[in-house]
């Protein structure tokens, strides 16, 4: 449910805030806080400065941890702060542990907009906070240029991928965009997906609530790619000022050697230039580096590795998030998380 907070902004000056913040992510926004609260999680903001216009700030998910033993506070992709400015960040960090202390939180987990940098793992480090042993978010992904003309980011991917596009246009593949109603279908493909490729999926309800949330604000979007009428895959992708986020793709078995995923990736790019974005983020490949990733892609196929061939295709920048961040604030907390990064 969502939490009664006179801290924090109202949804919408605190929407545009994220917005255009540097390290703004949809993650932090209260529609992403809405959707959790649809499915067990309690959210609330926190903000310094006016709350009507604050200056630095966090969304926070508290997850309730088993037997009623009290919470998990976690902030994706944030909190939003000039990390550089350590007095701010100070007292940023203190009123999210004081909200997450009134939740009975056994800890903090932070996963900030951050590149992984000396710098980073420094000012974190300064402010009490260790590296977490997991990470909830993709830690390294893709970002790719969209900002010049669409000849530009096609000159810019691989010949294959380009072909890729082109063939799935000749094959007969069209795209269309769908709506909140077509969850179930969206949530089909996504079963086949999930079954072949070995992964876990939502419900259809939460995709249903994913685009019910975003797509009417013109922030997410699902995609589908047919063949005489047929859909064979989908996407869903995010959306928020300047950057947008490949989330959730699915395929059939059916029709594959026409490309469709291909097709598929490249209207979501001239989607998310239409909502003026300039950064599309391919959201998550394997976490090693990019000499290891280019040395083994062909021969791996486990977790991310089966995807980074695809991915990779669309060209763009490898980079790394610093992760999860956390702050222990139970007695037993610490013991607790280790016996958990030791379970398989």
């Amino acid at each position: 449910m969502k939490i009664p907070d006179a801290q924090g902004a109202s949804a919408d000056l605190w929407n545009a805030f994220v917005t255009h913040h540097p390290q703004g992510n949809i993650l932090q926004t209260s529609t992403w806080g809405d959707l959790k609260e649809t499915f067990g999680w309690e959210s609330e903001t926190i903000t310094l400065g006016d709350p009507s216009t604050p200056t630095a700030g966090a969304l926070i998910l508290y997850r309730p941890l088993p037997l009623h033993l009290g919470t998990l506070a976690y902030v994706p992709r944030g909190p939003l702060v000039d990390w550089a400015n350590a007095s701010e960040t100070t007292a940023l960090l203190a009123k999210i542990q004081q909200a997450a202390r009134e939740h009975h939180a056994w800890a903090i987990w932070l996963e900030p907009e951050l590149f992984d940098t000396q710098d980073a793992a420094h000012q974190l480090e300064s402010q009490g906070l260790q590296r977490g042993h997991r990470s909830i978010q993709p830690q390294r992904t893709i970002l790719v240029d969209i900002s010049p003309d669409e000849d530009t980011i096609l000159a810019n991917m691989k010949q294959k991928t380009r072909y890729n596009i082109r063939l799935a246009g000749r094959k007969g593949v069209t795209i269309r965009e769908g709506d909140a109603k077509e969850a179930e279908t969206f949530h089909a493909l996504m079963t086949e997906t999930g079954t072949r490729d070995a992964f876990g999926i939502h419900s259809a309800t939460y995709y249903q609530r994913v685009l019910e949330n975003f797509q009417p604000k013109g922030q997410g979007t699902l995609l589908f790619a047919e063949v005489e009428g047929e859909p064979v895959a989908a996407i869903v992708v995010m959306a928020l000022g300047e950057k947008a986020w490949y989330f959730y793709g699915a395929s059939s078995n059916r029709h594959r050697e026409k490309m469709p995923a291909y097709a598929l990736q490249w209207e979501a790019i001239r989607w998310a230039k239409r909502q003026g974005c300039t950064v599309y983020d391919l959201w998550g490949i394997p976490d090693a580096d990019e000499v290891t990733l280019e040395a083994e892609f062909k021969q791996r196929h486990d977790g991310l590795w089966g995807v980074y061939r695809f991915k990779r295709g669309f060209g763009g920048d490898v980079v790394r998030f610093t992760g999860l961040w956390e702050k222990s604030l139970h007695p037993l907390y610490p013991l607790a998380a280790k016996l958990q990064a030791r379970t398989p």
